[in-house]
């Protein structure tokens, strides 16, 4: 017996724009009846590329809510979804899919399958919303076939946290990287100084601030870089940067502030280097991208940025919120030859096509939510 009917769940639309498209690809490319469920977003117009998916828009899922009462809602709605649809397996992904639609596929006895696709926010600060987190996901996950995790730290500190039984969880190096979509691209633009790029939400666990800073140190000692940055403010987000702070770094000329750019195709080919100080990633997909760009890259030292930057080889890893490691990595790569800064890219770009794209990931996941449902029989 096959599995037919297969559900993704997602906190917004433009999750499975951004990250999910291979896999209902290959979903799709093995006759399953695909549904999305997730809240509509603009980023419904992934139906465009695949009309056939059905799309189920979730009225309760707030992601940044606290409040039990919609947390309750959420869990009756997937679980009205679930009983109506009757899907053969269920495939979750971040928080509060995998907590809630972990529960509710277990009330309909539906196989599920949670992906923590990064620990986020909940779990690099202490205090009630982490302890919480860390409870409802010990008790969920006793009910999924499989817990994907996108790197092996996150993987085992779900097991030394007692959080998660080892013969659940399973880790995947990311979603994927299109590595056509994402290939290196000649730089037209004529620059006189070196380019590095902060591409991300502007978030303080993004390091957006160590960036600054660093930028800031770096322009006492020499002119011949610039940082620019792409991202949108967070509101929703209690890590997100002020405005007003935003605003500073724009008119002290630290930044060249780019604003929310879709596709970062040409900001990646115009930069000489990515940069992403976080304090803790998933699999770092702007890393992934300009990996597969034969751009060098500089990340921290964390989870999921380890696992794709390899010290000296494609990029450099610095000490997590440590302005002076950064600086001393961008000061680096200002002394480096462009032969090596060119020889780092090509690096990169071998190492996104052997072990990052999305073919192979996709490839993966289907062979893991095979495997889950039919042992769940």
């Amino acid at each position: 017996m096959n599995f037919t009917k297969v559900a993704i769940v997602a906190n917004s639309c433009w999750n499975i724009y951004k990250f999910r498209l291979n896999l209902i690809d290959k979903l799709c490319g093995h006759d399953h009846e695909v549904y999305v469920i997730a809240p509509l977003d603009e980023f419904i117009s992934y139906k465009e590329q695949f009309p056939s998916v059905k799309h189920i828009a979730l009225q309760n899922l707030s992601r940044d809510s606290t409040n039990p009462i919609t947390e309750i809602k959420l869990l009756l709605e997937l679980s009205s979804i679930y009983k109506k649809y009757k899907f053969d397996i269920v495939i979750h992904f971040t928080h509060k899919p995998n907590i809630f639609g972990g529960f509710a596929a277990t009330l309909q006895a539906i196989p599920s399958i949670a992906v923590v696709t990064g620990l986020g926010y909940a779990f690099i600060h202490k205090g009630i919303i982490n302890r919480i987190t860390r409870y409802l996901y010990g008790i969920s996950n006793r009910y999924h076939q499989k817990v994907i995790f996108e790197n092996e730290d996150d993987l085992k500190l779900f097991i030394d946290l007692k959080i998660l039984n080892g013969s659940k969880g399973i880790s995947i190096k990311g979603c994927g990287v299109d590595v056509e979509y994402y290939k290196p691209k000649e730089n037209s633009k004529r620059k006189d100084k070196l380019v590095f790029t902060f591409i991300g939400r502007l978030l303080y666990d993004k390091g957006i601030k160590e960036f600054v800073e660093a930028t800031k140190l770096l322009k006492e000692e020499t002119d011949n870089f610039e940082c620019w940055v792409v991202g949108e403010l967070d509101a929703g987000n209690p890590s997100m940067i002020s405005r007003k702070e935003l605003l500073s770094w724009i008119e002290d000329d630290l930044i060249n502030y780019l604003g929310f750019v879709d596709d970062i195709r040409d900001i990646i080919s115009q930069s000489d280097c990515i940069v992403l100080p976080s304090y803790r990633e998933g699999m770092p997909r702007v890393i992934l991208e300009a990996m597969s760009m034969k751009k060098m890259v500089i990340a921290s030292n964390v989870a999921g940025c380890r696992e794709a930057v390899v010290n000296g080889e494609n990029g450099f890893l610095v000490d997590c919120q440590s302005v002076n490691s950064l600086s001393e990595a961008i000061l680096k790569t200002c002394k480096l030859h462009d032969e090596k800064r060119y020889e780092m890219g090509e690096k990169g770009r071998s190492k996104a096509i052997l072990e990052f794209n999305s073919e192979k990931i996709s490839q993966e996941l289907y062979e893991i939510i095979s495997q889950a449902y039919f042992c769940s029989k």
